[in-house]
């Protein structure tokens, strides 16, 4: 699905020009690390890295149902994970603003857990129970799709700010 897409030129420089969605897609695909940020129950923040795998134009991550993120689910869906290259001078960083969604369909577990090892190597081998990702040394995880509302990017260098909107 492609979003639209809108440079503001508040936070560009005057020659810049909007990043594709196609670039930004793509470093959603190959980063390896991402930051969380969900809201507990009281009002506060959480947000905590972890792994992810960007397919079917969605991100997915997972995590124990007894940690503080599966709990912050639980009342609020509402989430942000970002990524990028923590350099002033180049880069793109990208913030995913979106709902997560439970995944629990044993198909898409099976091709999630196929992508995660893909990424990330055997180290990151699940199996799949009843809706959850299980490992070999014990131990379930609950994984969580989310599709993003909007999308924003902050490329360094050629400053500019792009936002990607996405028609449900």
């Amino acid at each position: 699905m492609e979003p639209t897409t809108k440079l503001d030129a508040r936070f560009s420089d005057p020659t810049a020009t909007a990043t594709p969605w196609a670039q930004a897609r793509e470093q959603l695909e190959r980063a390896e690390t991402y930051w969380l940020a969900t809201v507990r129950a009281d009002g506060r923040p959480h947000v905590t890295t972890l792994l992810a795998v960007w397919q079917d134009d969605a991100i997915y991550f997972c995590t124990g149902a007894e940690e503080q993120k599966a709990r912050n689910l639980e009342s609020n869906r509402n989430c942000a994970l970002t990524t990028g290259a923590s350099t002033l001078h180049e880069g793109l960083d990208l913030v995913v603003e979106g709902a997560a969604e439970r995944v629990t369909d044993p198909g898409a577990l099976k091709s999630l857990a196929d992508a995660w090892e893909s990424k990330y190597g055997s180290a990151w081998h699940f199996d799949v129970g009843d809706g959850v990702f299980t490992h070999p040394q014990g131990g379930e995880a609950l994984v969580f799709q989310v599709r993003p509302v909007k999308v924003l990017g902050f490329r360094k260098g050629e400053y500019s700010q792009t936002s990607w909107r996405f028609s449900r």
